[in-house]
């Protein structure tokens, strides 16, 4: 549950980013601006706690609400062969079906979320002034949440605005421009390498060094630079954390020893729960099911997952030929000794995993295979037989890289990974268009990137450039 708590008062005024549609450079809600109020090292962390507010993102189902890592999985999951919707109908179904629109309201608040995450984290690096024996610390929170955003932002828009500082209303050109992939991962590199260096392994909710030399690994993998992931990838091995024995327990028993970094929530709190747990439920939450496991990603599970099967997904209680995701249950499984994490499924508590151990264990062995086609490395073998050994999978003497992807696969189900994962191994092409034509959708290359939003394009009076596409 979450560690992390509203300061709800001193919150206001820092919350700039989710008013006005011009969420770069929004008006003030209140008489007291950043300029005005971080006076003290106090008041600034309250503004590294807006942050991972930010993060977190608003409990409802309206767009345009800066809901943030609760819209995640439409972008990622259902854009991969992992999930679909139930009922195939409104703005979801088109993440399933590779027919997005730039009118897509999922698409703009999910862009719209991440910038108000860069922008509550260039506040605060504007102000380590008064950050005092705390401003390195401030400085490396910041600088993972910049980064954290734009890996998201790049992977998933392609080349994007590049705002590394608070910027005023009429600097349309700094908004609206598009910059290089390569600019934008020079920045996350940066901020990154930052953050590791100024961080310790306190929090799991708040950034951390391990959290930051984590997602760096997987910015290098993202990039080709295996060494550099490789290394990366051996020092949080060498940092303590561990798999947790029984697979339940990493979704079930928060903040044990395998995670490195999650989104934390508090149940039964209108302001720090999370609801997407309940919308992948069927008459839980308040739609009628969303991020639905594939026959395809249920047949993974059943041949590759062992017992992981079982904490991945079941099937519907009410229509039997529907699959559900368990990760993150918010009203619990007596037949999996799953507890109810919330009164009420809607105000669930679950927190979100983004890194965790067996990720980094399987990263440290793709590093290894360095983008060959197979490897019997012992330290890779190690690596990846350790995450295999703890699902009752017996020990492999040489990994493919279809092994790997599908090991990556069956143990990261549904946490977001899926898609990006295809598309480092340079297979989304082939994989996606296969299953669009098993499932009778129509799959193209240009359906790797998200539309830019048309609402920020027509904010941009132009400047702002879509993709090819759409």
């Amino acid at each position: 549950m979450k560690k992390i708590y509203n300061i709800s008062i001193l919150i206001l005024a820092l919350s700039l980013a989710s008013c006005g549609e011009d969420f770069l450079s929004p008006d003030p809600i209140s008489a007291v601006g950043a300029a005005g109020y971080f006076t003290t090292e106090g008041q600034l962390e309250t503004g590294v706690i807006n942050i991972y507010d930010g993060m977190q993102g608003v409990n409802t189902t309206g767009n345009n609400s800066n809901r943030a890592v609760q819209l995640e999985f439409y972008l990622s999951e259902m854009r991969s062969d992992n999930t679909r919707t139930k009922s195939s109908e409104g703005e979801a179904a088109q993440f399933e079906n590779f027919t997005i629109e730039p009118s897509n309201g999922i698409i703009a608040d999910y862009y719209r979320s991440m910038y108000a995450i860069i922008f509550k984290a260039n506040t605060v690096l504007e102000n380590l002034g008064v950050g005092g024996s705390s401003a390195g610390q401030f400085e490396g929170e910041a600088k993972f949440a910049r980064a954290y955003a734009y890996f998201q932002l790049v992977r998933l828009y392609g080349d994007v605005p590049l705002i590394d500082a608070i910027v005023g209303p009429l600097e349309t050109e700094k908004q609206f421009t598009r910059v290089s992939t390569d600019q934008i991962y020079n920045l996350i590199v940066s901020d990154l390498g930052t953050a590791a260096a100024n961080l310790d392994n306190t929090y799991k909710t708040r950034a951390s060094k391990a959290a930051a030399q984590a997602l760096l690994a997987k910015v290098h993998l993202t990039l080709g630079n295996y060494s550099e992931a490789r290394s990366l990838c051996e020092s949080v091995v060498g940092s303590g954390f561990a798999l947790e024995a029984n697979f339940k327990d990493v979704f079930y028993n928060e903040g044990n020893n395998e995670v490195i970094f999650a989104i934390g929530y508090k149940a039964d709190d209108a302001n720090d729960s999370q609801n997407f747990s309940a919308e992948w439920l069927n008459a839980v939450g308040r739609t009628t099911g969303v991020n639905y496991p594939t026959d395809e990603a249920v047949a993974a599970l059943d041949a590759s997952g062992g017992n992981r099967a079982a904490y991945s997904y079941r099937v519907d209680k009410l229509q039997p030929i529907h699959h559900q995701v368990v990760k993150y249950l918010p009203d619990g499984d007596e037949s999996l000794g799953i507890a109810a994490t919330s009164g009420n499924p809607t105000l669930a508590g679950n927190d979100f995993i983004v890194l965790r151990y067996a990720d980094v264990l399987l990263m440290h062995a793709e590093a290894i295979l360095a983008g060959g086609a197979q490897t019997n490395d012992a330290a890779a073998l190690s690596s990846y037989n350790a995450v295999r050994a703890r699902a009752g999978i017996a020990e492999s003497q040489l990994i493919t890289k279809e092994d790997l992807l599908n090991e990556r696969r069956v143990e990261l189900a549904f946490e977001n990974q899926r898609l990006f994962d295809l598309i480092r191994f340079g297979v989304a092409q082939n994989v996606l268009s296969e299953f669009a034509t098993n499932n009778g959708f129509a799959f193209s290359a240009t359906d790797l990137l998200l539309p830019i939003p048309d609402g920020e394009i027509g904010l941009s009076n132009g400047v702002l450039t879509q993709n090819p596409g759409y």
